[in-house]
């Protein structure tokens, strides 16, 4: 059996993983694509079983790949949304898993695609379905965020872009930014207002005055008082979790 796995986040893409590994007894081999370029690739070049799905890639909507690539494999979307946004995947056979899922939410799924991909009852992708979807959608993904920051420098001025940064710490007024390559910025901004600016999915306020991006997240160990350590790539020095923002940024790292 062979799968696609469509899902920008890490962490979320692992649970996918421990969660097939649980249901099936079978050897299961997937692909894993984070955008739509990559899925786009995969799927013009190999046939696959089912697809697990999220909504949300880096470079887009899944929708957006399925209106370019017609399919006839069975999707089960994996999404962090309500459940009325998904209608009409129930009037059409699509099933959907919610974000936060268990391994029984999981299972239920998988199960009922098996049953319709036994029967053959299972349809391509309708266009009519996408468009209702992303409608429904539209409001949460139009949402802008900021995308880059400009930083004085003594030589002038300088772009950072906002998914290159590893790690915020406040500094008074003002915050230090560690960027992907290790370097350090100065923003002229406090952590609350900058914070307010990024994308909640991608950047967590681990403590009063750190803040961290999930892309660049290299380890984490338990630590005491319900605390974690966190590894932050290319900086040298461990961050940590208050006790009172650890539940939360358990629950934040599997959404």
């Amino acid at each position: 059996m062979k799968i696609l796995i469509l899902e920008d986040e890490i962490p979320a893409y692992q649970k996918l993983i421990k969660c097939l590994d649980s249901f099936f007894d079978i050897k299961i081999t997937h692909d894993w694509a984070r955008s739509i370029v990559d899925g786009e690739q995969f799927l013009k070049e190999n046939m696959y079983d089912f697809i697990l799905s999220d909504i949300q890639l880096l470079d887009g909507i899944s929708f957006d790949l399925f209106n370019k690539i017609k399919i006839d494999t069975p999707i089960i979307f994996c999404s962090a949304h309500d459940e009325y946004l998904f209608q009409a995947f129930n009037t059409n056979g699509i099933a959907y898993i919610l974000k936060p899922y268990s391994q029984n939410d999981f299972d239920k799924a998988i199960k009922k695609y098996q049953s319709l991909f036994i029967k053959g009852d299972y349809n391509v992708l309708d266009t009519s379905t996408i468009d209702a979807l992303k409608s429904a959608l539209q409001e949460e993904y139009t949402t802008t965020y900021k995308k880059r920051f400009v930083i004085k420098k003594a030589a002038g001025i300088q772009l950072l872009n906002t998914i290159d940064i590893a790690l915020i710490t406040a500094s008074g007024d003002f915050c230090l930014v560690n960027d992907k390559n290790g370097k350090r910025h100065t923003i002229s901004q406090n952590l609350g207002s900058i914070f307010q600016q990024l994308n909640p999915k991608k950047f967590f306020k681990i403590n009063r005055s750190e803040i961290v991006n999930i892309d660049f997240i290299e380890n984490i160990e338990s630590h005491f008082k319900n605390r974690l350590l966190i590894s932050v790539k290319n900086h040298k020095e461990k961050v940590m979790t208050s006790s009172s923002t650890t539940s939360d940024f358990r629950k934040w790292l599997e959404n």
